[in-house]
């Protein structure tokens, strides 16, 4: 027994391990998600083999690449670990393993920008009150000079040759999986890594860097599509919505609109965690999707993200519109089935589980990829401490509404739907947006996210009111503050 307790707590600490590493990709590449997506249009518009070939517009494609995206990357990762100054200083260093490389340097950015974020923290640690009265200026801009200086230097020489070494055998071996046709088998670690929320670092530190050398060299890249393909998903909601009961057949229509149009995939997480047998219907939509993309030579011109059909429509390179409806279909038609028929054979032997628990548990495990919360965020966590409630505000006083999570892309947005929704019910007419939390506007009036963000959003924006809540689906405090503000 305690044999086994300590396998499972090693496989826990590994999942919360791979979890973090994922998110910390992740912050550096989603608020850049734009940059890649104008890149991509760009591509797919005039490049030679794209709508409009136009030589002199297709001149952007090969420096935005090589240069913009990479040091958005640095400079994000930097500004995570130092605020600006990190970020002036991880766009340095990035410029080190960008000229030190053949290849485009998303990883290398994802390497340098925080450790220069890093290296120059403990260097404004160090000198924190020492710096004489007037000196304050002058020390700053030297240190962010001289310690860039010397971290683009052994980024060239070094972390770029280091990188792109890296890079090239990740590049073989997904060359060896494409022409020996086993790519379709990547799916099998893929849409469990999905579930357990890992794919931020299979997508962001693995995929998105070859697929985007691989679009720069021919176009496209159909290592786009593997794990953002929104077929596998699909077919499951669509087989609640069809066979399944209870709250879950309930909720699974208006699942299917977020998911498939929003891109939102960790709506359907909750449906496959209620009845884990589904994974298996994933894996085999996955494979099958990935197969047919393969095997008609699909692929987009850049990340997909969010994971819509609409993003996979405008990423789509001329003339690959039929390739990639029938891998979307293709995953979908499969997945549906398989999920059919284990949720039909599992009516017959036991009770299904409720939505509301299967939703708790993927926020645990969804939390466990995060710092656990100290003392003082328990304490903002708690209704009623002082903190909390010197900051409610008044009808008259609330203008914008901010849900954020951690990416402000996937839980936030659906919670922002669903606020946004009553208050117009209600007849309230007050803006309500989400962003990610580390990007909070200083406009907010009030900001509402997880328990286990709390401490984080409180920080960025300390004069707002923060209402903590356990779903984003579905709070009882959405309706107390619909009152509230009626």
């Amino acid at each position: 027994m305690a044999t086994t307790a300590n396998k499972q707590s090693s496989s826990g600490g590994t999942r919360v391990k791979v979890q973090q590493f994922g998110r910390m990709l992740s912050g550096m590449v989603m608020p850049n998600i734009g940059a890649f997506i104008a890149w991509g249009l760009i591509t797919a518009l005039f490049i030679p083999t794209g709508w409009f070939p136009h030589a002199g517009l297709a001149a952007l494609v090969d420096p935005t690449i090589k240069y913009l995206l990479p040091l958005l990357i640095g400079y994000t990762g930097g500004q995570m670990v130092n605020g600006k100054r990190g970020g002036v200083i991880g766009a340095i260093a990035t410029m080190g393993v960008i000229v030190g490389a053949d290849i485009p340097m998303f990883l290398g950015a994802m390497v340098v920008g925080p450790l220069a974020g890093w290296i120059l923290r403990g260097f404004d640690r160090a000198v924190e009150g020492k710096i004489k009265a007037g000196f304050e200026m002058l020390v700053n801009n030297f240190s962010i000079g001289i310690i860039g200086a010397l971290l683009a230097l052994g980024a060239l020489k070094g972390i770029g040759p280091v990188i792109q070494g890296l890079t090239n055998i990740l590049s073989s071996g997904v060359e060896f999986l494409v022409n020996n046709h086993l790519l379709p088998l990547v799916n099998i670690i893929i849409e469990p890594g999905k579930v357990l929320f890992l794919n931020n670092a299979i997508n962001h530190g693995i995929l998105t860097p070859i697929a985007t050398e691989e679009s720069l060299r021919l176009g496209k890249s159909v290592l786009y599509m593997l794990e953002s393909n929104p077929g596998p998903g699909l077919g499951i909601l669509l087989a609640y919505w069809l066979v399944g009961k209870g709250s879950a057949k309930s909720s699974a229509p208006g699942a299917v609109v977020i998911h498939f149009l929003g891109g939102i995939h960790e709506i359907y997480f909750p449906y496959i965690l209620m009845n884990p047998r589904l994974i298996l219907a994933v894996i085999g939509g996955g494979i099958t999707g990935t197969f047919t993309f393969q095997l008609l030579g699909a692929g987009l011109t850049a990340s997909p993200s969010p994971g819509s059909i609409l993003a996979y429509f405008a990423m789509t390179p001329k003339g690959g519109y039929l390739p990639m409806l029938a891998g979307v279909i293709a995953a979908t038609v499969v997945s549906f089935l398989i999920a059919s028929v284990l949720l039909k054979a599992g009516k017959n032997n036991e009770e299904e589980a409720d939505l509301e628990d299967a939703a708790a548990k993927m926020r645990d495990m969804k939390a466990a990829g995060t710092a656990a919360p100290t003392a003082a965020a328990s304490a903002a966590n708690t209704v009623g401490t002082a903190e909390v409630a010197s900051n409610v505000r008044n009808k008259a006083d609330v203008h914008k509404i901010v849900f954020a999570c951690d990416a402000g892309m996937g839980s936030s947005a659906m919670g922002a739907s669903v606020l946004r929704k009553k208050l117009q019910n209600a007849g309230v007419n007050i803006t309500v947006v989400n962003s990610a939390v580390s990007e909070i506007p200083g406009d907010a009036d009030i900001v509402v996210t997880q328990k286990t963000l709390t401490e984080r959003a409180v920080a960025v924006n300390p004069k707002a009111e923060h209402i903590s809540i356990d779903n984003f689906l579905k709070s009882p405090k959405y309706d107390e503050l619909v009152e509230r503000l009626k």
